[in-house]
């Protein structure tokens, strides 16, 4: 499907009632249509991979047409330079997590760039580095516990940051790592109570939410009936 064709797509199938709604929910596009999720990812499907069109997509600027090049874009065709020319861009939580998400946790650069965005001052670079390793937790099946075992510290280092799209995704990893199993589950706990003694509110409110769910019947059942692979019992 040619560029023109989709941004045509895009705008026919836009509803300004969703950007209301997106709205409410702190996503304030600079250049949307309000297409619905359901709409993008058929598109995507219809679609198919395409890293050139993903690239015009992104470069349009187009709220939607960006969120459709994550989802179109091919894992094995990013680049580290393309991964943080598009993170510099990010400027709303559901195009940083959305493209996170569904592209970069699946390049072979995502665990470096969860680590470096984290150090960055940015406030969607810093949130896209803890939402890769909230992805990385659930996605990639087969990592060793000692790559997650890496990333409590830095967790621990920025939950601290008070503002409200950087503690949610630090909040969020927190809870992805120790849901992952039992090993990871206990160490996550554990960190989450040295947090818990820092001087901030932000790192008051990830703990406490992160301990509520970590310690509750289900996530405890999940990791306690979860099978670690031989891979992930050595550090």
């Amino acid at each position: 499907m040619k560029f023109e064709q989709v941004i045509k797509q895009i705008k026919a199938r836009g509803n300004p009632d969703n950007l209301a709604g997106m709205a409410r929910y702190g996503i304030k596009p600079k250049n949307g249509y309000g297409v619905s999720m359901p709409i993008v990812r058929a598109m995507a499907k219809q679609i198919g991979h395409d890293h050139q069109l993903a690239g015009r997509l992104w470069a349009s600027g187009i709220h939607d047409a960006r969120i459709l090049a994550g989802l179109i874009d091919e894992p094995a065709s990013v680049t580290a330079k393309q991964m943080d020319k598009w993170a510099k861009d990010f400027y709303s939580w559901d195009v940083c997590d959305q493209v996170c998400s569904n592209l970069f946790d699946k390049t072979g650069f995502a665990y470096a760039k969860a680590v470096q965005w984290t150090g960055r001052k940015e406030e969607f670079v810093r949130r896209a580095g803890f939402v890769l390793m909230a992805a990385l937790s659930v996605h990639d099946k087969t990592a060793s516990d000692s790559r997650f075992l890496r990333f409590l510290p830095i967790i621990k280092k920025y939950s601290t940051d008070e503002r409200n799209f950087v503690k949610k995704a630090v909040n969020w990893a927190l809870r992805q790592i120790g849901k992952r199993n039992l090993r990871l589950n206990r160490a996550a706990i554990r960190m989450a109570r040295q947090i818990r003694e820092k001087d901030s509110r932000s790192a008051r409110w990830i703990t406490a939410d992160a301990l509520r769910e970590l310690n509750g019947k289900i996530a405890q059942k999940k990791v306690r009936r979860s099978i670690v692979p031989p891979s992930s019992r050595t550090s």
